[in-house]
């Protein structure tokens, strides 16, 4: 390799040549309204149902921007989607039987997408596992471990329905760095009026007229008397959860993080709490993993409407009055169904009253319903931090030092240095001058004379015989 300076060339010599590796890292700052907001949320509806009714479509998975994403100037942050292990609660309370010449799993009109959300799940063991079977484990110690403890009971540790968040090239770039990564997550969701997660109390449903499960409240000023009746939630599905916030962060990493198919892993955890391990993140595919179960409350009763196998509209279900309590149910479209409601229309009864998170939820809604209420509902809508990391891009550098000696580089031979006879012109003719050059570029070549790179200097430097001159070129990549 040689070096070009004005015209001139020198032979570099590998004593001169030097490789160096960095890191450079940036913060990723997410906040709360670029995760919830609709505007910067992009659906693709590439999953359309046949049968009965309109049919539902529906995405895989939802990219999250950092702006309006039908600008040109968005970008975009990460990919959200969820996904069931074939061992998950929610597979197999709803599968019904396997098909014996496919091996497809067969589930009820009920329940929607069960078979993309599975395979979303095996995508991901794939990528990361290195085998399409394998489980995902929270701590990251138990990864590739049994499905089921010493008792023969269902492993805590694994993670059957899980939320999966992507983040793109342009914001992990090489890596997630250790110990960044934390979140803001509401772990329940809206408590409508009358609404009450399912903890051993038992409904009332005498006298609710087909209305649904009821429970039992105590009448204003009559301290414990129970005879009036609310019902179990009005819709939080599409609601904003207002409580319930925990901080989920990978601390700890720099001692725990161990290698596995997709690159070095550690378990991510509860801030108030550290011995709860609730998901994993690994560093370098920028791949976040969240076990719904132990970041929400699982229980919890869901009540709203989602997309569903609807052939017509329920209409005429009119006002139901219980213990003094008037709720209007309306109706719903084709296409569209209850849950966590049961309504009465016609002596037909629709809805399931008792849903709960999980089961019902993950498995009635579409993957648009579930990261829909996800997204809206689980992170707010504002400007604070939803979720924040810092990246990591590798530098390799291979930084060149072109030495000019004193007696080296004082004249050029640009051909715009010579006088009109093609001579060069180094000092004026009758003068004590010295020679002296302001190179401003410097030339790589291979052996052959092809340029290879150019550096420009951001001022001209003086070179003339009194001066030992060192350019450093650093070609980073």
């Amino acid at each position: 390799m040689s070096t070009l300076t004005g015209g001139s060339f020198k032979r570099v010599a590998p004593s001169d040549i030097v490789t160096r590796k960095s890191n450079l890292n940036q913060l990723v700052d997410i906040i709360q309204e670029d995760v919830s907001g609709s505007a910067t949320r992009r659906k693709y509806q590439v999953f359309v149902t046949g049968g009965v009714g309109p049919g539902v479509t529906s995405s895989l998975f939802q990219t999250v921007y950092d702006q309006d994403f039908t600008l040109q100037t968005s970008n975009a942050i990460f990919d959200m989607t969820v996904g069931l292990s074939s061992l998950s609660q929610v597979v197999t309370s709803s599968r019904t039987a396997t098909d014996a010449a496919t091996g497809k799993m067969l589930f009820p009109s009920q329940t929607l997408m069960m078979r993309e959300k599975m395979d979303i799940y095996r995508q991901y063991a794939k990528t990361l596992l290195g085998n399409a079977d394998s489980k995902f484990f929270a701590p990251v110690t138990t990864i590739d471990t049994s499905d089921t403890n010493a008792a023969g009971d269902p492993n805590p540790d694994r993670i059957d329905e899980a939320l999966f968040f992507s983040f793109r090239r342009l914001f992990s770039r090489d890596k997630i760095k250790k110990e960044t990564f934390a979140m803001r997550f509401y772990m329940s969701a809206s408590e409508g009026p009358g609404s009450f997660e399912l903890d051993g109390v038992t409904p009332s449903t005498s006298g609710d007229g087909g209305g649904g499960l009821y429970r039992h409240a105590p009448r204003h000023g009559q301290g414990t008397s129970i005879d009036l009746r609310t019902p179990l939630s009005s819709s939080n599905i599409d609601k904003t959860s207002i409580s319930g916030s925990v901080i989920l962060t990978d601390i700890g990493a720099a001692t725990n993080t161990t290698t596995r198919f997709g690159g070095e892993v550690c378990s991510i955890v509860r801030s108030d709490d550290t011995s709860q391990r609730v998901g994993l993140v690994f560093y370098d595919h920028g791949t976040v993993i969240l076990d719904l179960k132990k970041i929400t409350s699982a229980s919890q009763h869901m009540s709203g409407v989602l997309d569903g196998m609807s052939g017509g509209t329920i209409s005429g279900l009119g006002t139901n009055t219980v213990g003094g309590y008037e709720a209007a149910l309306g109706s719903l479209p084709a296409g569209k169904v209850h849950i966590g409601r049961q309504i009465k229309s016609d002596h037909n009864k629709y809805g399931n009253a008792n849903a709960k998170f999980i089961p019902d939820f993950l498995a009635s809604g579409s993957i648009d319903n579930i990261v829909d209420h996800i997204a809206g509902s689980r992170f707010q809508s504002g400007s604070l931090t939803a979720m924040t990391f810092q990246n990591i891009t590798r530098i390799n550098s291979t930084l060149i030092f072109c030495r000019a000696t004193a007696d080296e580089f004082n004249f050029s031979t640009n051909p715009t240095y010579t006088d009109n006879s093609g001579d060069i012109v180094a000092i004026e003719t009758g003068t004590n001058q010295r020679s002296f050059t302001f190179p401003t570029t410097i030339g790589l070549h291979d052996e052959s004379g092809t340029v290879l790179a150019v550096a420009k200097l951001s001022r001209p430097v003086e070179k003339n015989d009194e001066k030992d001159v060192t350019f450093r070129v650093r070609l980073d990549f």
